[in-house]
C-alpha cells in the first residue's frame, strides 16, 4: 500500500455572500447600498437590534455633510428622503476667544457665494439620515443580520470564513470592518493602531434660539477646546462643545438649567436667548488610526480605519469618501474579472485613502493643539493667521473648496456619478 501523503481533496469554492460588512451604522449601510448598486451580493452583520436603529424623536444630533458627501447620498438614492430636513450651510465663521469675552475681532469667514457649486454643505439630523439609509437598504433587499456580531474570522487564499456570536458560519470573498475605532475585524486581522486621548470630551446637544441663524455655522476656539454651533432647520442649532474631560463630566452631570448657565457665556447672545432642545450626550475624544486599512481578505472603513477630533466636523465625510473609494475599486475589479479580496486589489483602496486620512488626522490634531490653550503668544499668532487667511481671496476659496470636499482625487460617487 502506498503510504505517501495524498493531496487534500479540493472543495468547490462556495460563498454565502460576496461581501460581508461588520457594522450597520451610517458607513456600513452606505457601503452596502453602494456595493449592491454594483451588483454584489452583500450581507450586513449589525450588533444592534433593528428596533434600536429605528427612527427616534428629535435629539439634536446632526452631521455637517460636505458637498461631496451629499453627492454620494444622492448617487445612492438616499438624498431625496432627507433633503427637506437638510439645512444648507451658507457661511462659516471661525473665531478665537475666551468664555464671557466674546470672539476676537480677527476671524476667518467663508461665504458659499465664493464657489460655484452652491452651499458648502448641509446639516442633516441623525433622526432623518439613519432611517433613510435603513429604508434604502431594505428596499435593495440587502441581507441584514441584526443583533449579531462577528466573533471569529479566518482568511485563506480563496475567501474568508466568519463565525457569528450565535455560532452561525458564513463564507465571503471579502470582509469589511465598519465596526468603529475599537474594530474587532481589524484586531482579528492583526492590524494595529496608533493614537492617543486628548483629555477632552465633546458635549453634544441641541438648542433653540430667538433669532435666525441665516445658515451660518460657527467655530469658536476657546482655551478648553472648540465650540461648534451648527445650524439646523428653523431657529435651532446643534452644539458640539469641547471641554477638558474632568470639567466636562461635571457639566454633563448638571441639571438642564445649570448646564445652560455654563453654556451661555461661551455661546454669547448673538442669537438671542437659548434653551435646550432634545437630549444631551458626551463623547471622549482621541485620535485613532489603523496602521493599515487592509489585511488578508479584509478592508476597513470609517472609524474602523481612522477616528479623528471633531474639530472640523469631518468624521462622517471621511467615512463616506472611504465608502465611495472602496466601492469604486471593487466595482472596477469585478468588471475586469479580478478577485475582489486579493491583496493587490485591496492595495488600491489603501493607497487611495491613506494620504487623505493621514493629512486630515494631522490637521485636526495640529489645530486642536494650537487653539486649545490660553498661551498669549500662540493666541496672537493664530489671530493674525486667521486674519491673514481671511484677507487672501485665493487661499480662502481654496479652504472653502477643501471644507466642501471638492479637492483631491474624488471617487465617482463623490462627483455624483454612478459606479
Amino acid at each position: 500500500m502506498d503510504n505517501a501523503p495524498q493531496p487534500p481533496i479540493s472543495k468547490p469554492m462556495t460563498f454565502d455572500t460576496d461581501i460581508l460588512i461588520a457594522g450597520g451604522g451610517l458607513n456600513g449601510t452606505s457601503l452596502a447600498l453602494a456595493l449592491a448598486s454594483a451588483g454584489f451580493d452583500v450581507t450586513v452583520v449589525d450588533p444592534l437590534a433593528a428596533s434600536k436603529r429605528a427612527a427616534g424623536d428629535f435629539d439634536g444630533r446632526g452631521y455637517a455633510l460636505s458637498i461631496a458627501s451629499q453627492r454620494v447620498l444622492k448617487a445612492l438614492g438616499v438624498w431625496p428622503a432627507v433633503s427637506d430636513g437638510a439645512q444648507p450651510i451658507l457661511d462659516i465663521k471661525v473665531t478665537d476667544g475666551r468664555p464671557g469675552e466674546g470672539p476676537s475681532p480677527m476671524m476667518l469667514a467663508f461665504d458659499h457665494a465664493e464657489i460655484e457649486e452652491g452651499p458648502m454643505g448641509f446639516l442633516v439630523e441623525d433622526r432623518h439620515l439613519r432611517p433613510a439609509l435603513l429604508a434604502a437598504v431594505n428596499d435593495a433587499q440587502i441581507t441584514q443580520l441584526s443583533g449579531r456580531r462577528v466573533v471569529e474570522q479566518v482568511a485563506d487564499a480563496n475567501g474568508i470564513s466568519v463565525t457569528l456570536d450565535d455560532q452561525t458560519s458564513l463564507r465571503a470573498r471579502l470582509l469589511i470592518g465598519c465596526d468603529g475605532k475599537t474594530s474587532g475585524v481589524a484586531t482579528r486581522a492583526g492590524i494595529k493602531r496608533i493614537g492617543w486621548q486628548y483629555g477632552q470630551t465633546a458635549l453634544v446637544c441641541a438648542i433653540e434660539h430667538e433669532m435666525p441663524h441665516d445658515g451660518t455655522a460657527h467655530q469658536f476656539f476657546m482655551p478648553s477646546g472648540p465650540l461648534a454651533i451648527l445650524p439646523l432647520k428653523g431657529n435651532r442649532a446643534s452644539i458640539v462643545w469641547t471641554e477638558k474631560s474632568e470639567r466636562a463630566a461635571e457639566i454633563q452631570a448638571l441639571e438642564d438649567v445649570l448646564y445652560l448657565d455654563v453654556l451661555r457665556p461661551r455661546f454669547g447672545d448673538f442669537l438671542g436667548d437659548i434653551s435646550l432642545a432634545g437630549k444631551r450626550f458626551s463623547y471622549p475624544l482621541g485620535l485613532s488610526l489603523a496602521q493599515s486599512f487592509v489585511g488578508p481578505r479584509v478592508a476597513l472603513v470609517g472609524d474602523a480605519a481612522h477616528s479623528v477630533h471633531p474639530i472640523a466636523g469631518q468624521g462622517l465625510n471621511a467615512g463616506l469618501k472611504d465608502v465611495a473609494a472602496l466601492a469604486e475599486v471593487l466595482a472596477d475589479a469585478i468588471r475586469c474579472g479580478e478577485d475582489i479580496g486579493r491583496a493587490d486589489v485591496l492595495s488600491r483602496y489603501r493607497q487611495w485613502r491613506r494620504f487623505d486620512t493621514a493629512t486630515l488626522a494631522l490637521a485636526t490634531d495640529g489645530f486642536n493643539r494650537l487653539f486649545s490653550n490660553d498661551n498669549g503668544i500662540l493666541r496672537a499668532i493664530r489671530d493674525l493667521g486667521l486674519g491673514a487667511a481671511n484677507a487672501l481671496p485665493g487661499l480662502r476659496r481654496g479652504l472653502i473648496r477643501e471644507a466642501a470636499g471638492l479637492t483631491g482625487d474624488l471617487p465617482r460617487l463623490a462627483k455624483g456619478q454612478p459606479l
